[in-house]
């Protein structure tokens, strides 16, 4: 469904997609994973036929530089930063962006209710909460019924209630055989969501595999999730691979997985080098799939 060919994209001499071959069968989905620019959004802006690039990408067969507005007809996109006009009532937003799209105008509860939003379309979009505008904009993408759905790092502003509870939508639009490409840092997030993980660094595809071996490669047990600034990260990364840990880099900090009973120790290891953590979270691994943790905790 979409067939990305050697895709590449500059930014003048630097490489920000370094010659990306990715096959998503109809009704596959697929995560891309990896650090803050290794080429994530990137890759996805070229999917959508925002960027040019060297390469082919097909979406339903259609080139999305040659026939953008036919391969565009057939993806649903939702960003990371929504452009919605606060100003307007859901209804108006629905109507608004069914006449963008050239479609006939759809019915409010049907739109609405598939995402949780019934008895809302008078609301104001200022009006929304974060997880609520995030609803909103994936009944936007929605409209129409297409077979794809791409998005980019949906749930990165919302707090853990919303984050599940937006996964959990998104649980069930991929089983109704629809295709999906998405970024993701967050690793429950993947395993929910994807058959299969794509992990990218520095724009070139580093390994391609199956879900439950990608969540397996974390090791078993516990993963700690630690929020570390961006300048402390590679000093994180170096402390605890000292110590013995494989700690992972992902878009908001690192993820270090370890017995239930050394949860303590990466804390330890940090603070002894001077490393702040901003935040965290622990996840369980239980082999069955990876869960959030009954004991997430937050570091602030």
């Amino acid at each position: 469904m979409i067939r990305m060919e050697h895709v590449t994209k500059r930014f003048g001499p630097n490489a920000a997609v370094d010659d990306v071959c990715i096959d998503i069968a109809r009704g596959d989905s697929v995560a891309l994973w990896g650090s803050n620019g290794a080429g994530k959004t990137t890759l996805i802006r070229c999917a959508l036929g925002l960027f040019a690039f060297g390469g082919k990408i097909l979406v339903g067969g259609h080139d999305v530089l040659r026939d953008g507005k036919r391969a565009r007809s057939l993806i649903g996109y939702v960003p990371q930063e929504l452009g919605l006009y606060d100003d307007l009532r859901l209804s108006e937003a629905v109507r608004f962006f069914s006449r963008l799209k050239g479609l006939r105008t759809p019915e409010l509860d049907a739109v609405l209710g598939g995402v949780g939003l019934t008895g809302h379309e008078h609301k104001r979009i200022r009006e929304l909460s974060g997880g609520m505008k995030q609803r909103l904009a994936l009944a936007i993408a929605m409209l129409g019924d297409p077979p794809v759905l791409i998005l980019d790092e949906v749930t990165a502003s919302l707090d853990a209630c919303g984050r599940q509870e937006f996964v959990a939508l998104l649980e069930r639009l991929s089983g109704s055989g629809r295709t999906m490409l998405f970024a993701s840092h967050r690793l429950e997030e993947v395993v929910a969501l994807a058959t299969r993980v794509v992990v990218l660094a520095s724009g070139s595809v580093q390994r391609s595999q199956e879900t439950g071996a990608f969540a397996a490669s974390f090791g078993a047990g516990t993963i700690v999730h630690l929020m570390i600034p961006p300048a402390a990260r590679e000093r994180a990364m170096t402390g605890l691979r000292a110590e013995g840990f494989a700690p992972t880099l992902n878009g908001v900090g690192v993820l270090v997985p370890v017995h239930a009973e050394r949860k303590a120790a990466p804390f330890r290891i940090l603070a002894e080098a001077g490393v702040p953590v901003e935040d965290f979270e622990l996840l369980r691994d239980d082999r069955a799939g990876l869960m959030p943790s009954q004991e997430k905790e937050s570091g602030r």
